[in-house]
């Protein structure tokens, strides 16, 4: 008997620990977004298939690092258009 009180409290201690863990390695964030934002949003939402807004904020926020680090080392984008020419992507950096 003491064994499966034992069990019982050592699966409610982990279940308590991994619901610490959750709490460290997240945080909560507030947006206010201007209704053409919203529209934007949403608009990426659709596009991507994103469950949620924080999937959307969160792909955008690693392509945006990204660009920066490519731009900060040197490098430039390129945009080919419909008839071939090419031109550089101006990022407001």
């Amino acid at each position: 008997m003491a064994t499966l009180t034992y069990e019982a409290e050592a699966r409610h201690e982990a279940k308590d620990e991994a619901k610490k863990v959750d709490k460290v390695t997240k945080n909560r964030v507030q947006l206010d977004f201007a209704p053409r934002s919203m529209e934007r949003l949403n608009s990426l939402k659709a596009k991507t298939e994103a469950t949620s807004y924080a999937e959307v904020v969160k792909n955008a926020l690693r392509l945006y690092e990204g660009l920066i680090e490519e731009v900060e080392s040197g490098k430039t984008f390129l945009i080919r258009d419909e008839n071939g020419a090419i031109s550089p992507f101006k990022m407001f950096l």
